[in-house]
């Protein structure tokens, strides 16, 4: 594997790649980048917590749509309070990321 990939985004409804919306893959794990900003991290590591920017995971309607798919969230379950019930549960970790 390359030190870094770059791919953006593509649209789970009609498969087209997205404008500005990318994941970058590293040897520790996968990034989520919006427009300039990383919004969140996967590691590689199955023991090792989603992490998420704590000032900028949620800081649009746009952002968060991604970002549901991004972590795989099932279209039923895509919401603002199901991700802050990970946050508490501790299973998601807010750091900073930028």
């Amino acid at each position: 594997m390359k030190t870094i990939q770059v791919n953006q985004m593509c649209s789970q409804r009609t498969g087209n790649p997205v404008a500005n919306q990318f994941k970058i893959y590293t040897k520790k794990g996968v990034y989520f980048q919006s427009y300039s900003t990383i919004i969140a991290f996967k590691p590689h590591d199955f023991k090792g917590k989603l992490k998420l920017d704590k000032n900028y995971w949620d800081y649009s309607r746009t952002t968060l749509k991604y970002l549901y798919d991004f972590i795989s969230i099932n279209h039923r379950h895509r919401s603002k309070k199901n991700i802050l019930k990970l946050i508490q549960n501790k299973e998601i970790i807010l750091t900073n990321l930028n």
